[in-house]
């Protein structure tokens, strides 16, 4: 969806929600990394194989589009111990294993633990159920994409985050990453630029006294902004595709090219491209 934006004040900051909803456009995008053919062991002997999860309804949340169990996993130190100690493998596994047997669907790791380690464990470690649990993984750390060697600073480049993504599909021993996002927000790169989810061409600023600002904006399919405010309201008009809007305490609603929608000074709102049909 492409459309302008009469913005007569600065958006207010992303509620705590922002974040998840860039991980999921990210991870959307990293499932075209490696062909879907990818082995999965799937060693019946092993615990957990074939033992369905002890979980119910109440036990369960919603992250999205995702259901997972109340309770995850998180293998931060599954390489390590904060004695530096080194578990064995086998532990992590049994670990792994009998979390998902009473009920966990949801693990949680990232390219700076281990650096890299963590994630081949995980990967071993859920392959005999990898399409009956999800996994969460993070990256913006500066971290040697061949030797794993942790370097000064962040790095959220996005020719960089697709070369992390596929180090990390292979590492995880998967074709997709069901949630992915940023471990630690690079103030070099938009954030943005980091989702790719949304495209910002500022339009000539208007003279004093006037205070109207705008901008077109190009959102990718189901990509939206935070929850924001205007002091002075604002003016959205579809120029292409679909989009959706929804005020505070309000319904979502659908708009389509050549539809102007007025929001009024300071009232809550979101806006962005419908999902893909």
């Amino acid at each position: 969806m492409q459309k302008r934006k009469g913005r007569n004040g600065k958006h207010g900051p992303a509620l705590p929600g922002r974040r998840q909803v860039l991980g999921a456009g990210i991870a959307l995008a990293a499932t075209s990394l490696l062909p879907r053919n990818i082995a999965r062991a799937l060693d019946q002997n092993t615990p957990g194989a074939n033992t369905p999860p002890q979980s119910t309804p109440g036990n369960r949340r919603r992250l999205g589009t995702l259901e997972v169990s109340a309770v995850g996993l998180g293998v931060q130190n599954m390489s390590r111990t904060y004695q530096q100690t080194i578990p064995t493998r086998s532990e992590m596994f049994n670990i792994i294993r009998t979390a998902f047997d009473r009920g966990v669907t949801f693990y949680d790791a990232a390219e700076a633990y281990g650096p890299h380690e963590v994630e081949r464990i995980l990967g071993e470690g859920v392959a005999p159920f990898r399409d009956r649990v999800a996994i969460a993984t993070k990256f913006g750390w500066n971290i040697d994409l061949e030797i794993g060697e942790r370097r000064p600073g962040l790095n959220s480049r996005p020719e960089h985050i697709k070369r992390v993504v596929e180090g990390m599909l292979k590492r995880l021993r998967t074709d997709r990453i069901d949630l992915l996002y940023q471990h630690r927000v690079d103030p070099q790169i938009p954030i943005e630029d980091v989702a790719g989810a949304a495209r910002v061409s500022p339009l000539p600023p208007a003279t004093e006294p006037s205070r109207l600002g705008g901008a077109s904006v190009t959102f990718e399919a189901g990509a939206r902004t935070a929850w924001h405010t205007h002091p002075l309201g604002q003016t959205l008009i579809v120029t292409s595709g679909v989009g959706r809007v929804q005020r505070w305490g309000g319904p979502i609603e659908e708009m389509r090219t050549g539809d102007v929608v007025q929001i009024p000074p300071g009232v809550k709102h979101w806006h962005g491209a419908a999902t893909a049909r």
